[in-house]
């Protein structure tokens, strides 16, 4: 008899995630020899722990169609990492008895690498508590910081967006530098990888081009030496375009931005490092300037999202439910690049526990000599990953994006379960 499958969305959720989602589901449905109903957990990984399913067969075929051009987490997501079997062993009985009161024998989780930690210790429920259950990882990042696959889904969309947004930010700041703001700083995501970052680096094709500063998590911000690079730029292009990451450290180690609070999964919340690096810009040499934080306009972009990550997002959602069918578990579908130019990729595979709690900075050979810029490496790597438009369908002047029915499942135990933060 066909089992049913449990699908989450958790951490940080991207423009391209519900891409990812359609591609589940529509291929589960191709499989009902093998999967029943597919049960959405509202709000990740609390939703099965909480017994708070979605019915995804309660939408209809339009609906799921429209995931496909649809961002952020339809079913909603959550910031929360299971504990170890030893240190909370109630959590993982609870999830046991959800599955098996909502006969579920299969389990996809998406997300980062928080999420393929959470994925990797449910896989191991059937030798730990004797629960069988397919367990699938399935990736998805804007960080780009997960190891094994060649680029994480969500990436490429937050750097085509970054890319054109200093590219276009740079004309305006050139534009007025003469008279007006001659040093413009735009924060991007990336807590200990740079690779969003870096990506902003596309826009610079010749010399002149924002930006002409980089600052990078992987290399040490030195102020004196920033400062030069700043004053070089102002006086030979008139103005100074520069992109920091939020995770920028200092020469002792320190986030220039730490706020002191922690989130969700134990992670320092990063402050805001760009109007950091306006003050030291200002009090060297008095410029005008100008900041501005991406944040989730970044993230939430699909009205600009890349072709190749909507396609990437859409085969690993669809690769995740081959890979359960096919007996595998415990593995989480990557991305594979075949080659650069003309760019390939195909779908791979890897074993989750050599993928939680590991992070993919990026390559010293990625970054320029002076730290502040990307190499031609670099720029082969990224550029593929941003080609291609894939424009959501319009209705009054706006992007038409789905919102789904997500209808409860009757819940089926007794018991409640209070998830601790």
């Amino acid at each position: 008899m066909p089992k049913n499958a449990f699908y989450a969305q958790s951490g940080g959720v991207t423009a391209v995630i519900n891409a990812t989602a359609c591609g589940l589901l529509e291929t589960a449905q191709q499989y009902p020899d093998k999967i029943g109903k597919v049960y959405a957990g509202r709000n990740g990984i609390i939703g099965a722990l909480t017994e708070d399913l979605i019915d995804t067969s309660q939408e209809s075929a339009e609906a799921i169609a429209a995931l496909r051009y649809t961002p952020s987490g339809a079913f909603g997501s959550c910031r929360f990492k299971l504990k170890g079997l030893e240190q909370n062993k109630a959590e993982y009985e609870r999830l046991i008895e959800v599955f098996k009161a909502h006969d579920i024998g299969y389990f996809f989780y998406n997300g980062g690498g928080d999420s393929q930690d959470t994925s990797y210790k449910v896989s191991q429920l059937g030798d730990t508590l004797g629960y069988p259950i397919m367990c699938i990882g399935i990736p998805k990042t804007v960080d780009n910081d997960l190891p094994i696959t060649d680029t994480c889904p969500g990436f490429g969309s937050v750097a085509k967006y970054v890319a054109v947004s200093i590219r276009e930010a740079s004309f305006d700041v050139l534009s007025m530098a003469k008279t007006s703001t001659k040093v413009f700083i735009m924060e991007v995501m990336g807590r200990h990888a740079g690779w969003i970052a870096a990506a902003g680096g596309l826009a610079a094709e010749k010399e002149s081009d924002g930006p002409h500063i980089i600052i990078f998590p992987e290399v040490i911000f030195d102020p004196e030496k920033f400062l030069a690079k700043v004053d070089f730029c102002v006086k030979k292009y008139g103005y100074c375009s520069i992109i920091v990451s939020e995770g920028a450290k200092n020469q002792d180690g320190k986030f220039i931005s730490e706020a002191g609070t922690r989130d969700a999964f134990g992670h320092v919340q990063l402050g805001g490092v760009a109007p950091v690096i306006a003050n030291i810009v200002k009090d060297k040499f008095g410029y005008k300037y100008h900041w501005a934080v991406a944040d989730y306009l970044q993230r939430a972009a699909r009205h600009i999202a890349s072709k190749t990550d909507v396609e990437q997002a859409y085969a690993v959602g669809k690769a995740a439910v081959e890979f359960a069918v096919a007996g595998k578990t415990a593995v989480m579908p990557v991305i594979v690049r075949k080659s650069s130019q003309p760019y390939q990729w195909e779908i791979g595979s890897a074993n989750l526990a050599d993928v939680a709690n590991v992070e993919k900075k990026m390559p010293r050979e990625f970054i320029s000599e002076d730290g502040f810029g990307i190499t031609p490496a670099c720029r082969e790597y990224l550029q593929p990953l941003i080609a291609g438009e894939d424009y959501p369908p319009y209705k009054n002047g706006l992007p038409d994006y789905v919102e789904l029915k997500n209808v409860a499942v009757p819940k089926k135990l007794a018991t409640m379960f209070e998830v601790k933060k």
